[in-house]
């Protein structure tokens, strides 16, 4: 593997205390992170990328211990840049609430190590500390909760744990027929809203959700706003938090968003095509600030240019 590539910023892992056959820490990364070859762990190693907190080098024969943090720096052959940019909507010491624009990722992951959402802004704001309280695919852009500092970082975790922050997407998808056709007679009545309740699992691959019978886990309020040239505007609301929940809910209505390559039809895996980003934007977030208490209800445009 070619180290073209270097993250900017080290990634850390806790040495868990359940593992018990690992004599060493070069043992366990081998062994935890098998996509990567067990020579290239070694190279690492020698060339001193591997370290523990406190900044002292790891060398092939250290020994494994448990609860301590092995800080590592993540490399990849090329990195794409993502010709979007950020911005911060909302800024305090606790807090940014950023606009995310599709294509880029939020932490590192895959062939993405700099090119993150929670890289640019840490050099942005020069702080390292900032991490990113929830969760919002690659694929999908808008807006985005980022903790700045370690001591309150759990509060902002809880709002979502909790259920105590309101998120709302915009969404663009093209009508099914029946639906097309009633809007054609002057027969459908606007809004139109769904309430979808089911049981979510992984699917094959492993990256993909499918609906199953059984108990729901997953709760969506879908309601349709606008209509222009067969397509629909939807406002999204997510009670639950489940991978690609709002995507494979507005599959089961017939109506998949525009440009999904991954519902219905798995594409196949090829370069960002920059100019058919997915119609899924997090478009608005409610919360009492569990530290200053301040209400927010932070919006960005969504698709209001469609109508």
């Amino acid at each position: 593997m070619s180290t073209g590539v270097r993250a900017k910023q080290a990634s850390h892992i806790v040495l868990p205390e359940t593992v018990i056959d690992k004599k060493t820490v070069l043992d366990f990364l081998i062994c935890h992170f098998n996509q990567i070859p067990a020579g290239v762990w070694r190279q690492r190693i020698m060339d001193g990328k591997v370290h523990w907190r406190n900044g002292e080098l790891i060398d092939v024969d250290t020994l494994f211990i448990p609860r301590e943090r092995v800080y590592y720096y993540r490399e990849v052959n090329q990195e794409s840049l993502i010709p979007f940019k950020e911005d911060i909507v909302y800024q305090d010491q606790h807090i940014i609430v950023a606009y995310k624009p599709a294509f880029l990722a939020v932490n590192p992951s895959g062939q993405f190590i700099n090119e993150c959402l929670v890289n640019r802004l840490r050099e942005r704001v020069n702080n390292p500390d900032l991490v990113a309280v929830h969760r919002l695919d690659r694929a999908t852009s808008g807006l985005m909760l980022m903790s700045l500092n370690k001591d309150s970082r759990h509060d902002y975790h809880q709002l979502f744990k909790m259920g105590m922050i309101m998120k709302q997407y915009h969404a663009l998808a093209s009508l099914t027929p029946k639906l097309l056709a009633d809007h054609e007679a002057g027969e459908l009545v606007l809004p139109l809203y769904w309430t979808i309740k089911n049981r979510m699992v992984k699917g094959a691959p492993s990256f993909l959700m499918k609906i199953i019978e059984g108990e729901a886990n997953t709760h969506s309020e879908i309601c349709l706003i606008a209509i222009k040239e067969g397509v629909g505007l939807f406002l999204l609301k997510p009670i639950t938090g489940k991978t690609h929940q709002l995507r494979v809910h507005m599959q089961s209505l017939g109506m998949s968003l525009l440009n999904d390559g991954l519902y219905p039809t798995l594409q196949d895996q090829a370069p960002d095509n920059f100019t058919r980003p997915l119609k899924l934007m997090a478009k608005r977030l409610c919360f009492i600030d569990p530290i200053t208490q301040i209400k927010h209800d932070i919006s960005c445009k969504g698709f209001a240019e469609f109508v």
